[in-house]
């Protein structure tokens, strides 16, 4: 594990024990070599894929405190990120890994395994079918999603998943102002309130970062989401 890393880490005030830093580093090699053969990320060069991925994932303590945390579901995981590094750091969080795509779900397992990750799972399937299910519906501390789609669809997608009380973060970057105004309705119809919006720059980085804090304020109501593919193509607005 590179200082650099542990520099940009010490900004967040996350120091890992031995066992973490291996497993970030298995994890990195893991990631380039089934990148090899399916399409998982576009960055691989080690402090890269450190600050791009890793850093990125974990910079959530700037909008919440993880130590109150139980329970977590990264929607549109992709590659893992943000849960697997969270699961990492945080090894008491439980953690839900959920893709549509089965391949990535194929290497998530892998990884977790090869880690020794331990009360983390993987889901493959649409958000909006696992949010109707009683299991996984209003029980989660904590959901984060770094996908890419706009607020007002990632609000559907999301919010259904977290208990009333709990929160939503958005991992989003460059300016997101209109975006933000555009999913206030959204938000609002799903039970929760935008809380504030975090902006830094990543450690040692020009590299601008917003995370979007959603409060669940009352239990969604019970048609939300709608059915597959709806969420993306007609937002709540």
């Amino acid at each position: 594990m590179s200082n650099k890393f542990e520099n940009q880490l010490k900004e967040l005030d996350i120091e890992l024990t031995e066992t973490q830093k291996q497993q970030f580093n298995k994890y990195y090699e893991l990631l380039t070599e089934w990148n090899k053969v399916m399409n998982l990320t576009g960055i691989t060069e080690y402090d890269e894929v450190n600050e791009k991925h890793f850093v990125d994932s974990l910079a959530i303590v700037k909008a919440v405190d993880m130590n109150g945390v139980s329970s977590v579901i990264d929607i549109g995981t992709g590659a893992g990120f943000p849960g697997i590094p969270l699961k990492i750091a945080f090894p008491q969080l439980h953690v839900v890994l959920l893709d549509s795509l089965n391949k990535r779900i194929k290497f998530l397992d892998a990884v977790i395994e090869e880690l020794g990750l331990e009360d983390i799972i993987t889901l493959h399937g649409r958000a909006e079918d696992y949010a109707r299910k009683e299991e996984y519906r209003e029980k989660f501390d904590l959901c984060v999603s770094r996908a890419v789609a706009n607020l007002a669809t990632l609000s559907e997608y999301c919010i259904p998943y977290i208990r009333v009380g709990g929160i939503f973060i958005s991992y989003k970057s460059g300016n997101i102002e209109d975006e933000l105004n555009a999913s206030k309705k959204a938000v609002n119809v799903l039970g929760g309130s935008l809380e504030d919006t975090v902006k830094f720059q990543l450690p040692g980085t020009e590299i601008g970062r917003s995370f979007v804090k959603v409060k669940k304020n009352k239990n969604t109501a019970k048609k939300y989401p709608r059915k597959a593919g709806l969420p993306g193509k007609e937002p709540i607005v």
